[in-house]
C-alpha cells in the first residue's frame, strides 16, 4: 500500500514537472509574439507617416517622380512583408520576407531624404520637419521594440533547446523563432561612423 502511495506521489509530482515545463515554453512563445505585436504597432506608425511626408515633399520635387513613387511601392511591400510576418511570427521566412522589405523600404527613405537635403526651403518647411522629427522617433521606437523582440526570441529558443525542455518542445512541436534582424546591405550603413562636415 505504502509503495503504491509513494509510486502515485512520484507520478504526480513528475506530472507537475512536465506541466511547469510545457507552460515555461508556452509563456515563452507568448511573450515573443507579444514583442513582436509591439514591432507591429510601431511598423504601422511609421507607414501611416509616409504617405504625409511623400505628399509634403511632392511640391518641392515634381521633378523627382521617381524617387516618390519608388518610397510609395517600398512601402506597400513592406506593408505586405508585415502582414505576412504577423500571420506567423518569428517563422524564419516570414521574418526573413519582412526584414528584407523593410530593407527596401529603409533605402528608399534614404534616397528620398537625400534628396530633400538639396532643397533649402523644403528642409526649413514646418511641416517638413515635424514629419522627418516623427519618422525618425519612430525608427528608434522599432529600433527598441526589434531588440525586445529579438530579446524574447532567444529566451523562447534557449528554453525549447536545452534539456529537458528540448524533450517536451519535441513532443508539443514547439518551433524554433526566427530573429528579426537588419539586411546585410543596410548593416554597413547603420554601423558606418556618421561624417560631420563643418
Amino acid at each position: 500500500m505504502w509503495i503504491l502511495l509513494i509510486l502515485l506521489a512520484i507520478l504526480v509530482v513528475l506530472g507537475m514537472w512536465g506541466v511547469g515545463i510545457f507552460n515555461g515554453l508556452v509563456v515563452a512563445r507568448n511573450a515573443f509574439k507579444n514583442a513582436f505585436a509591439q514591432i507591429d504597432v510601431q511598423l504601422q506608425r511609421r507607414f501611416d507617416l509616409i504617405p504625409n511626408l511623400v505628399e509634403t515633399v511632392k511640391g518641392y520635387l515634381s521633378h523627382e517622380r521617381g524617387t516618390l513613387e519608388a518610397v510609395i511601392a517600398a512601402r506597400g511591400a513592406a506593408m505586405n512583408g508585415l502582414q505576412a510576418a504577423k500571420a506567423s511570427p518569428g517563422d524564419p521566412a516570414a521574418m526573413a520576407e519582412l526584414a528584407n522589405s523593410q530593407g527596401v523600404l529603409n533605402g528608399a527613405l534614404g534616397r528620398l531624404m537625400a534628396v530633400a537635403e538639396a532643397y533649402p526651403d523644403l528642409k526649413a518647411n514646418q511641416n517638413m520637419m515635424q514629419l522627418t522629427e516623427e519618422l525618425t522617433s519612430t525608427e528608434n521606437k522599432v529600433a527598441f521594440a526589434r531588440q525586445a523582440f529579438n530579446d524574447s526570441v532567444m529566451s523562447y529558443n534557449n528554453k525549447r533547446e536545452v534539456f529537458p525542455s528540448s524533450i517536451f518542445a519535441g513532443m508539443f512541436n514547439f518551433q524554433p523563432a526566427a530573429l528579426l534582424e537588419i539586411p546585410a546591405a543596410d548593416q554597413a550603413q547603420v554601423r558606418a561612423a556618421p561624417k560631420v562636415q563643418f
